[in-house]
């Protein structure tokens, strides 16, 4: 998901690790998370509510979030919904 989103808005091929940044390594702007959260959300539907998950971070930890911890928010959400 977020390969197509980066060959959609951004042009430059970049390694991607769970410590890549979506700001400073990537340079996704706010517009590319909305588009992130749009897929996330046609892939998992609720089970996944990345609006969410952001808008309970400040705003210096979605400067610097993570590739990792986006995954780690997403494994928990799936795992969360599995268990009830």
């Amino acid at each position: 998901m977020l390969r197509a989103v980066l060959d959609e808005y951004a042009e430059h091929d970049v390694e991607i690790t769970l410590d890549t940044t979506f700001h400073d390594d990537l340079d996704l702007e706010s517009i590319d998370l909305v588009t992130l959260g749009g897929r996330l959300a046609a892939r998992y539907g609720e089970r996944v509510n990345f609006a969410e998950f952001l808008a309970g971070l400040e705003l210096e930890e979605i400067i610097y979030l993570t590739v990792g911890r986006l995954v780690t928010f997403v494994v928990g959400c799936l795992r969360e919904s599995r268990e009830r």
